[in-house]
């Protein structure tokens, strides 16, 4: 058998070189007492049964808080997910949101 040390052995990552600049998000809110959250979502997986959960338990947690539906913005996946996403950022000062949460469902 073979004595192998780690420096005689190269691993190479598969997925290649980057297509994306990154993208460095703005800071996170401090606190959510006040403010108005956004549900997205891309209509796969339990969202109906999810958010109504996440809503109660920020609801519990923060003063004045307020929620939008999903249903406000469209599905961010499918068919019409190129203008949903492009439309998001007018979308979301129209309706004055301060933050969202996004379900993604894999």
């Amino acid at each position: 058998m073979q004595n192998f040390k780690a420096d005689h052995h190269r691993a190479l990552w598969p997925g290649g070189d980057c297509a994306v600049e990154p993208v460095i998000p703005p800071p996170r809110l401090d606190r959510l007492h006040g403010k108005r959250v956004g549900f997205l979502w891309d209509q796969m997986f339990r969202g109906e049964e999810i958010f109504p959960l996440i809503e109660d338990a920020l609801g519990e947690r923060f003063e004045n808080i307020s929620f939008v539906s999903h249903d406000a913005f469209g599905a961010t996946f499918g068919e019409n997910e190129h203008a949903v996403i492009e439309a998001l950022p007018e979308r979301l000062r129209e309706l004055g949101i301060d933050a969202v949460i996004s379900g993604i469902g894999a």
